[in-house]
């Protein structure tokens, strides 16, 4: 299972918000790139990448660090915020992406994101599928859609999607444990989905509950910064 840290990004600095909520924020260091490198000194090998202020603006923001992360480390970075044309993808590609995760987009406009999958295949785009109560969520976490989770996957792994980012937004950011239950049975109804758990890991014990399911990645946020679980404990899985 991969380990990937994540950096959320606003101004250009690196922060944490709980549930989504930008009333609710921490800044954590003014410098993302000291911190993607000290994630690759302890031997991280990707990147989860947020620019929280392209998912408000609506366009990429902060396409400068990702592109100081990328020429100053070898981590393989996805790049997720306010991706919502094709002109965007290319952009993030030509700053250092290796892979974008598409988001609320994934659930207002599948057509376009089945294009990209088309145009720039199924390896470089990560359907992103926020979700509480089993419903996704969109506009920021603010609303739920009629879609439920499994049938969201389900319909995008059908049009040639591999990998998906599925975080509990109620989890996000609260360091209560990850939605092991859910994950369980996604991984029992749609074994050839590569699922990545999101939201709420918070020690050891989750990354190895989460590994004993099957899950193919956690993205780990809050626990570092808050320091529950530490990189030295991580060299394990890296």
């Amino acid at each position: 299972m991969e380990i990937i840290p994540a950096i959320d990004l606003i101004n250009g600095q690196c922060v944490r918000l709980t549930e989504g909520d930008f009333a609710q924020q921490t800044t954590y260091d003014s410098d993302p790139l000291a911190v993607a490198q000290r994630f690759e000194q302890h031997g991280v090998k990707r990147l989860h990448l947020v620019d929280l202020d392209g998912a408000r603006a609506k366009r990429p923001v902060n396409l400068p660090v990702l592109e100081r992360i990328a020429r100053h480390t070898s981590l393989v970075v996805d790049y997720g915020g306010g991706l919502q044309s094709d002109e965007a993808l290319r952009q993030a590609f030509d700053a250092g992406a290796t892979q974008i995760t598409a988001g609320s987009i994934a659930v207002r406009e599948p057509k376009t994101v089945n294009n990209w999958l088309q145009t720039f295949g199924a390896d470089r785009i990560i359907v992103g599928a926020d979700f509480r109560d089993n419903h996704i969520s969109i506009n920021a976490w603010a609303e739920q859609s009629e879609h439920t989770l499994q049938e969201f996957l389900g319909q995008y792994l059908t049009a040639g999607a591999t990998t998906f980012i599925c975080t509990d937004v109620s989890k996000d950011g609260k360091l209560q444990g990850p939605a092991l239950d859910t994950y369980r049975e996604l991984r029992q109804a749609l074994p050839a989905a590569r699922l990545i758990a999101s939201g709420g890991v918070t020690t050891i014990a989750d990354v190895e509950a989460l590994a004993e399911i099957g899950m193919h990645g956690a993205i780990i946020g809050k626990a570092i910064y808050e320091g529950t679980i530490t990189l030295d404990e991580l060299k394990g899985w890296l």
